[in-house]
């Protein structure tokens, strides 16, 4: 059934996406249009580092990744970052990164994100999120809604979950399961938000998660305390 707004016996028109904060919103929240956009935009700076590798060192050419590429991928990516269509740039985020240690198409890029101490697509999304989460002062602690003294006292409460997959993709859904799913030492220095950028930073960046779901899978790290000794290890 099509939606038809009237005002001053003026049809209004329909679109099917429309740009707001420098976001393309499309009407399904899939954000497809959003996407397609940024890969025209990383697709150029990808064909600009292919060109100069030869000429640069490494180092240098991370600096001009952080400043080109990744000054443009991580921009809303809270929203988008966990929709279907994300896996293209993360397929160009891969291209470029082998493109820049003069690796294969085929060649894992795992221990090369480690080795350049960059975060993958996945892993931006879950660093951006979690940082939105401790910012924001809208979440509420389960300890309101059980014992304080457990050892899930800093998690957040998570509602109850609708049918709707678009409702548990979003940003504050998501943005729970991640916040709960850290281990319990940054969870205890979340209140603390310098620190926490820090340690949640140097956490990730010896991990190069390829999705949600390997962050989640317990047998990929394990869910317990951490020494603070290992965490804050410099940048």
């Amino acid at each position: 059934m099509e939606i038809v707004i009237d005002h001053n016996n003026k049809t209004m028109p329909i679109c099917s996406s429309i740009k707001f904060l420098g976001l393309t919103v499309d009407c399904t929240l899939s954000w497809r249009h959003h996407i397609d956009l940024v890969t025209k935009q990383l697709s150029t700076i990808c064909y600009l580092i292919r060109n100069i590798k030869q000429y640069l060192s490494v180092f240098m050419l991370r600096m001009i990744y952080h400043s080109l590429f990744h000054s443009i991928m991580p921009y809303g990516i809270i929203f988008w970052g966990n929709s279907s269509h994300s896996s293209i740039i993360f397929k160009m985020q891969k291209r470029v990164i082998r493109t820049m240690m003069g690796c294969g198409y085929r060649e894992s890029c795992r221990k090369l994100f480690v080795e350049l101490k960059i975060l993958s697509l996945a892993t931006q999304y879950i660093f951006s999120l979690l940082l939105f989460v401790v910012n924001i002062n809208y979440f509420i602690p389960s300890s309101l809604y059980r014992d304080s003294n457990t050892r899930h006292r800093n998690d957040l409460h998570l509602p109850q979950a609708t049918t709707l997959a678009m409702y548990q993709k979003g940003v504050y859904y998501s943005g729970i399961n991640v916040f709960n799913g850290l281990p319990r030492t940054l969870k205890d220095i979340s209140s603390k938000t310098g620190k926490f950028k820090i340690a949640l930073r140097n956490f990730l960046q010896t991990r190069s998660f390829y999705s949600l779901d390997e962050f989640f899978d317990k047998q990929l790290y394990i869910l317990v305390s951490i020494p603070l000794s290992y965490i804050f290890i410099s940048i």
